[in-house]
């Protein structure tokens, strides 16, 4: 019998649970000894940051299929979406009690280093006085208490808030309510620090949360009544973040998403955490009240939820406790004094984030602001930062009379706020907006600027595979090219008009650029090298990706695998495909690698009979990336370029400390070996460092 005929159909993980098993390699590393300690517990804080935007999204999508009645088996991998909404609540109940038991290992650690975090049962007499003090010049004036047993309609808590559900006992001689026993709501207050610092003893620090504070001071908040006893635990829910935009013409696309903003935090609930220490009667009050049902994720927690919250533990000006800080380098050939249209004219430069400065490309959009010859910049936008540079430099640039194009992804899930303020912003400042395209997401991250040269226009570009964002490229891994390719340039000015006009399809030679061409075009590029292989031919796939889900598109690199073709993937978060199954997958190998920065870049490599092909893409091969997004794939012809993409590829693949092997039954593996201990994110730093020299 042929390897093929032994695997009669093709397999795959299912998108969920693979996600999960990337939010445990991010558990894996709070877990580690290696990792510095504070580093260890903002691991934490993204671990359940993570878990919190997939309730919102991930679970909430499921929900939705099992309430519409259908099974949902095609499109979630075999697995019917019922038995999916329990297996995700089982698989999260256990990495949630693997959290607190990693969160108390390393508070435990932490009291080894002088740093104790305590309760309100530790405090000193000194301490307490400070807490007391905090409490009516910081916490009070932003609490909210809500008395609910006196309520007839229970308040619809806040998305993702976490609120202490509060007990009292009253007195035999209360007389302010008619039970004896009564339930308060306290939400704890995201405009006061969770960490509050108290004052040191010599060489030891202390740290109570805030939680704990406020507990410390419940007599101070209920003391108009008269009690027997008072306890507080917590709970929080989160709800379906998916955006619901009504369709009255009259009002702005802007007004639209706005609003659509605001209704999120009414939507449905989709997950209920709470102190499992709750006693039942307080448990069951809260559940009838908000009308928790058996579709919903019900996790019990420990003490405190929102540890998110732990990605922004004071550093205590311990940086012994700290990954050692990087200085950005800068790309070699290319200075951030002179002029960089005169470099990139000469050549094409490729600047990877964080390990080169991302301020080269602030540089260029701010030279191009300032440059008499510049005559138009056109610039994609899905994330800014809080305080953008970029978004500064492009209404400057607007200001000294250049005609600026925003393209701005208003629906980028979770900064829709954020993309609406700078939209209003750069709007009234004479800049050009452009909200998209209807159904599409634009999801590329490409810049082209226009330039008066010797009576005729040259074009300059950038495209990236992360946003344009300065405060993500210190700890997101991505590609930037800056080009002189006029072809590149004209097409991406293509993209643009597509923008503005929707229904005028365009074609393109260079760019591959979803939703119209990119799935047919990977296609092609994958099964050249089925039939190079075939035909003795030098063939191999390189894919650096953040997802793989697409069924198609992993169907097509079964095929290859079938034929004989070596495909190499490294895949950070969730990844359906199903490595390394004789007759379906055995020529397939992948890794992931979850270290001290975030790996974000795109990259494919295809062998092409010897001569590679190699592109930098905003676009993982999900459906959504291939069918309902505007992305961009971009080819690199430098072939200086070309061997660093296929360097840091490889000193990525030859991890032997942070990657993780995929495998059907994925228990997150380290890949260990034989060969020289390689950490691919500190050896990439030192390859960039030995380019300076």
């Amino acid at each position: 019998m042929s390897s093929a005929a032994k695997t009669s159909k093709n397999e795959y993980i299912n998108r969920e649970l693979s996600w999960l098993q990337f939010n445990a390699r991010v558990l894996q590393e709070a877990e580690d000894p290696t990792v510095p300690l504070i580093e260890r517990l903002r691991f934490v804080g993204i671990f359940s940051n993570n878990l919190d935007e997939f309730f919102k999204v991930r679970y909430a999508t499921i929900k939705r299929i099992v309430e519409a009645g259908k099974g949902g088996r095609n499109v979630l991998g075999g697995i019917s979406a019922t038995d999916l909404l329990e297996e995700i609540t089982k698989t999260v109940i256990e990495q949630q009690a693997t959290s607190l038991k990693i969160l108390s290992s390393i508070q435990k650690k932490l009291e080894g280093e002088n740093i104790f975090i305590i309760d309100e049962n530790e405090l000193n007499e000194e301490q307490d006085k400070f807490i007391a003090d905090f409490f009516i010049r910081k916490v009070s004036p932003a609490l909210v208490t809500i008395m609910i047993g006196e309520l007839d309609e229970f308040p619809s808590l806040k998305d993702s808030a976490a609120y202490l559900a509060v007990k009292m006992v009253m007195s035999k001689t209360d007389e302010t309510f008619e039970n004896k026993v009564n339930y308060a709501l306290i939400e704890i207050p995201r405009s006061v620090e969770r960490f509050v610092v108290l004052p040191s003893e010599g060489e030891k620090q202390y740290i109570i949360i805030l939680d704990n504070l406020i507990r410390r001071c419940m007599g101070r908040i209920f003391n108009i009544f008269n009690f027997e006893s008072i306890t507080a635990h917590m709970i929080k829910i989160t709800r379906d973040a998916e955006l619901d935009i009504d369709s009255d013409l009259s009002r702005s696309f802007l007004e639209k998403i706005s609003k659509s903003v605001e209704r999120r935090s009414s939507g449905d609930p989709v997950r209920f955490v709470y102190d499992k220490s709750i006693d039942k009667e307080t448990l069951q009050f809260l559940m009838e009240k908000m009308g928790i049902d058996s579709t919903d994720s019900i996790i019990p927690g420990g003490r405190y939820h929102n540890r998110r919250d732990y990605m922004k533990f004071p550093s205590l000006g311990r940086t012994d406790l700290l990954y050692s800080a990087i200085e950005p380098l800068r790309i070699p050939g290319l200075s951030l004094e002179g002029s960089l249209f005169e470099k990139i004219a000469e050549k094409d430069y490729l600047l990877y984030a964080p390990y080169q400065t991302f301020n080269y490309v602030v540089k260029f959009l701010k030279e191009a602001a300032l440059d008499p010859k510049v005559r138009s910049i056109k610039i994609t936008i899905y994330r800014l930062a809080q305080t953008s540079q970029i978004a500064s430099a492009l209404i400057n640039a607007a200001k000294n009379g250049k005609d600026v194009t925003v393209q701005i992804e208003l629906q980028a899930r979770f900064d829709e706020a954020a993309n609406i303020s700078y939209a209003e912003q750069m709007q009234s400042e004479g800049v050009k907006l452009i909200f998209g395209v209807s159904g599409l997401k634009v999801h590329c991250k490409a810049c082209v600027i226009e330039r008066l040269e010797q009576g005729k226009i040259a074009r300059y570009s950038f495209i990236s595979t992360g946003n344009f964002n300065e405060t993500t490229a210190r700890i997101y891994t991505d590609y930037t090219l800056f080009t002189h390719n006029q072809k590149i340039g004209k097409e991406i000015h293509k993209v643009f008009d597509f923008f503005e006009v929707n229904y005028l399809i365009k074609k393109y030679r260079h760019l591959i650029v979803s939703p119209h061409y990119t799935r047919n075009a990977i296609n092609n590029l994958i099964e050249t090298e089925i039939k190079n292989h075939k035909a003795g031919l030098p063939s191999g796939i390189k894919l650096k990706l953040n997802s793989l889900s697409d069924f198609k598109m992993i169907d097509k690199l079964y095929d290859a695998s079938r034929a004989g073709v070596k495909v190499k993937l490294i895949v950070r978060g969730l990844c359906c495909l199903i490595p390394g199954v004789e007759g379906m997958s055995e020529n397939i190998e992948v890794i992931s690698i979850v270290d001290k920065f975030l790996e974000h870049p795109r990259l494919f490599i295809f062998e092409n009979a010897g001569d590679p092909k190699y592109f930098i893409s905003s676009a993982d091969l999900m459906q959504r990336n291939l069918d309902h997004r505007v992305e961009l794939t971009c080819p690199i012809y430098d072939e200086d370029i070309k061997q660093e993409l296929n360097d840091t590829f490889e000193i990525s693949w030859n991890d032997n400390v942070k990657a993780r092997i995929i495998a059907r039954d994925s228990d997150n593996e380290y890949r260990r070996n034989n060969e020289p201990s390689v950490r691919s994110q500190f050896r990439l730093y030192e390859y960039y460092l030995e380019k300076l020299n």
